[in-house]
């Protein structure tokens, strides 16, 4: 319909060349009029993603009050009014333990984002910020771990096969023996939340218990199967005897077509907040996060996402697509 609008009046156009004339004239403040709208419309879900998160939080506390909550990316939410210039958010900062961040100065070659590097000084120091860089080539490892850690932050460097977390890294960054029972005390982290180059569940513990990661962040499922209590137990402690922290990863901004809360109807608008393809990723959509009907799949009864992960026993989730807030409305 908006479509044929368009083609409608660019033939009227065409036969008044005054009315073309006026027509491109305005056209740069209606765009801005529209451009504004969407970005109001964005800093509503700003807000509504905060409380989201906060409510996850408060809900798992009250099973585990140590219970750890790393958001990833949107690190603007942290900030009044997604700007540090406006001061910290304090009710979200107070309920985040730390932030992971994708991406900062590598992204396949060099590549640095000012931006969020800044944004990412700006956080509370007593804040632990997970820096995932993408580095495709190998000898730029040792940069990108000296950046990032220059900064004070982890960091763990995929290589260009592992792109999406499938694999475990040879190397453990400033590896140690200390137990590690705080976000905060932590030297480096394992983020591997593919299982696809394991035949097995047990295959898969195996090669992660085997390691010295002060902190291993995973899914909750091997294929359909969730880890058990005494799975996730089995992964607390490193190889070489020290206490580590075993975190889930959880998408709390799009659905995925491959969970068990998937519905063989569902489709894009099919539940009505299933409002957005997600770029490059084609089994995920991005959801109106604040729909009551998501935020149940997500958190607040015995079937929800996050009480699956407290049953399990993990010490914390990794709360993905926070940023749904803005991509809802741009791309």
């Amino acid at each position: 319909m908006l479509l044929a609008a368009f083609f409608s009046l660019e033939i009227y156009l065409q036969k008044d060349s005054t009315v073309k004339k006026y027509f491109v004239l305005f056209m740069p403040a209606i765009i801005l009029f529209f451009s504004c709208r969407k970005e109001k419309r964005s800093d509503k879900a700003a807000e509504k993603m905060r409380r989201f998160v906060e409510d996850i939080a408060n809900y798992a506390r009250d099973y585990n009050s140590d219970f750890i909550i790393i958001p990833q990316n949107g690190v603007e939410l942290a900030f009044n009014n997604q700007n540090p210039n406006d001061g910290i958010n304090e009710s979200y900062v107070s309920v985040v333990s730390g932030f992971g961040v994708e991406e900062v100065f590598y992204n396949g070659g060099y590549e640095p984002d000012n931006y969020r590097i800044e944004l990412l000084k700006a956080l509370p120091d007593s804040k632990q910020v997970l820096v995932s860089e993408y580095v495709k080539d190998n000898n730029n490892i040792a940069d990108a771990i000296s950046r990032v850690t220059a900064n004070g932050w982890l960091c763990f460097p995929r290589t260009a096969n592992n792109y999406y977390y499938q694999y475990i890294p040879d190397t453990v960054i400033n590896e140690n023996a200390n137990d590690i029972t705080t976000l905060s005390q932590a030297k480096n982290y394992l983020y591997l939340i593919s299982n696809d180059e394991y035949t097995s569940k047990q295959e898969m513990i195996n090669a992660i218990a085997s390691t010295n990661f002060d902190v291993v962040l995973i899914d909750l499922f091997f294929g359909e199967t969730a880890f058990t209590k005494s799975e996730i137990e089995s992964l607390k402690t490193k190889t070489n005897g020290g206490k580590r922290l075993v975190i889930s990863y959880i998408n709390i901004g799009a659905a995925e077509n491959w969970r068990y809360y998937w519905k063989d109807d569902w489709k894009l608008h099919h539940p009505r907040w299933l409002k957005k393809p997600y770029k490059g990723y084609q089994d995920e959509i991005w959801v109106k996060f604040w729909k009551k009907d998501w935020q149940e799949i997500i958190y607040g009864n015995d079937n929800s996402y996050m009480k699956k992960i407290l049953d399990a026993g993990f010490d914390g989730a990794y709360l993905d697509n926070v940023e749904a807030y803005y991509f809802l409305y741009f791309d």
